[in-house]
């Protein structure tokens, strides 16, 4: 009887839930940017650093995720 490997399902898992997040973040800080540059035009520059900086690491984190899901995927750390 073969022996059921959740390896692919929690590789799926990981990088689609990284991937949702990753996708929600940076729409509700790219709403949030818009907001605030219409609210306040003279500060376009300062909000406009501080929003790529944040959209990088949060897509940063997105594909550290999905590097260590393909790392598990094709290298198997947990297989004895």
């Amino acid at each position: 009887m073969p022996a059921f490997d959740v390896l692919p399902l929690a590789v799926a898992l990981l990088i689609g839930l990284a991937a949702i997040g990753s996708c929600l973040g940076i729409g509700l800080s790219s709403s949030k940017f818009l907001e605030a540059a219409a609210r306040q035009p003279e500060l376009i520059d300062t909000l406009q650093t501080k929003y790529f900086l944040t959209a990088g690491v949060t897509d940063g984190a997105f594909i550290i995720a999905t590097g260590i899901g393909l790392w598990f995927a094709t290298a198997n750390p947990f297989k004895g």
